[in-house]
């Protein structure tokens, strides 16, 4: 009898498990519908602005990507506002404004460069192959673009205005820093409640599932100077004083430093010294590619450093180390990952796993948005693929109505919490 009611109790709380497990609940099926009608459209658009060749450099490719995606906010009924950047080539911001009738403001992020040099579509040309969509920068970042602009396309069709204010802002320098509009979007992202990030997730075979990210890297630069002697390399080396192998010592006694310091990452990545081959070099320097996960990472390197580059190896040498901190790390709180777990629900509507991705080591505007900790902020809303900052990026479609359909959802289920 006993063991007929644990029998039965267990069954019980399955059932209840069960009935509370989100794979079992019911799709939308309109916004399903919506977004299946929507993927050729998708398609177009993605086109249209991978043959915008877009370089963080490239003033001219990036202007016409503001006149695009200005022009198709526009045709969603926002207020656009074009921004000058602080710093960098001097490109644009697009920002777009939605004024609504609910009580939440939310805020939506994607960039307009790439990372690649005019001229790319010579070599490396829109082209689609099965379920593969090529095109430099056609998942980091237009692919994001294209689900802001999409979804909120199907949902000015529903009527769906449930939000006190809704932003979107497309910034033209994410691929080297944000050095000019990561200050706007940090105080843009404090005006609001919940900013999703759209930048690319990882699609399958290369990651087991698609997925929403909680954290990202900050980044910061690191410069090592080192000032010796010049002196004939031939007649006279030992009057000199040899910048080159004291920069050599400085990097081998520094290369693991960040080891020592949880949640940093400390790589040399150039070096320059000497400019002819028969003089002792007066001066050298070398440069690190630095990552954060911690906020106070910028000064324990600094400090760890500052005792290494003590030890000299080349008497009456001067060594100098500098860390400039970059885009501030993103870590989700609390309310970010209890927003990624309602994405995880909302994928499984569909009957498709959804995973939460802790870290990466790229960095995203989402450390911008995030630094404060005023908003709600969650990554990798766009569309998946692979092959960024390399050759034969790729969107795979089977992402599109998926992705649109998370977007649309989640931002209907943001309007409804008050």
């Amino acid at each position: 009898m006993k063991r007929s009611i644990k029998l039965l109790a267990s069954a019980g709380l399955l059932s209840l498990a069960l009935a509370s497990s989100p794979a079992l609940a019911a799709a939308d099926e309109k916004l399903r519908a919506a977004a299946e009608q929507a993927q050729p459209a998708v398609i177009e658009s993605l086109h249209d602005m991978v043959l915008i060749e877009s370089g963080s450099s490239d003033v001219e490719g990036l202007k016409k990507m503001a006149d695009y995606t200005e022009a198709r906010l526009k045709a969603l009924g926002a207020k656009t506002e074009r921004r000058k950047t602080t710093k960098g080539a001097g490109a644009d911001m697009v920002i777009g404004t939605f004024e609504g009738t609910g009580s939440r403001k939310l805020m939506l992020i994607a960039h307009m460069d790439t990372v690649y040099e005019h001229g790319i579509l010579d070599t490396q040309p829109y082209k689609v192959d099965g379920n593969r969509i090529y095109g430099p920068g056609i998942a980091d970042d237009k692919g994001g673009i294209a689900v802001i602009l999409h979804s909120l396309k199907i949902l000015q069709d529903t009527g769906w205005r449930d939000y006190a204010k809704l932003t979107v802002s497309f910034n033209p320098d994410e691929e080297v820093g944000s050095i000019g509009s990561g200050e706007i979007i940090a105080e843009l992202a404090d005006q609001h409640d919940v900013v999703l990030s759209c930048e690319p997730t990882v699609a399958p075979p290369v990651a087991k599932n698609e997925s929403l990210l909680l954290g990202a890297s900050g980044t910061a630069t690191g410069t090592l100077d080192v000032k010796g002697k010049a002196s004939h390399a031939g007649a006279a080396p030992q009057l000199g004083r040899n910048a080159l192998l004291e920069l050599a010592h400085q990097l081998l006694q520094t290369q693991d430093v960040a080891k020592s310091i949880p949640g940093t990452q400390l790589n040399w990545t150039t070096a320059k010294a000497g400019t002819v081959r028969n003089q002792i070099p007066d001066h050298a320097s070398a440069g690190a590619d630095i990552r954060l996960t911690i906020p106070d990472g910028v000064q324990k390197l600094q400090a760890a450093l500052d005792e290494k580059v003590n030890n000299r190896l080349i008497p009456d040498t001067e060594v100098t180390v500098k860390v400039a901190a970059g885009r501030p790390p993103f870590v989700a709180n609390d309310r970010g990952r209890a927003l990624a777990k309602q994405g995880q629900a909302i994928y499984a509507e569909l009957d498709r796993t959804l995973d939460i991705a802790e870290m990466t080591g790229g960095a995203t505007d989402a450390g911008y948005a995030a630094r404060s900790g005023k908003a709600t902020v969650v990554e990798s809303f766009g569309l998946a693929g692979w092959g960024y900052h390399a050759r034969d990026e790729y969107i795979d479609t089977n992402s599109i109505v998926p992705r649109l359909y998370l977007m649309t959802r989640i931002l209907i289920e943001l309007g409804k919490a008050k």
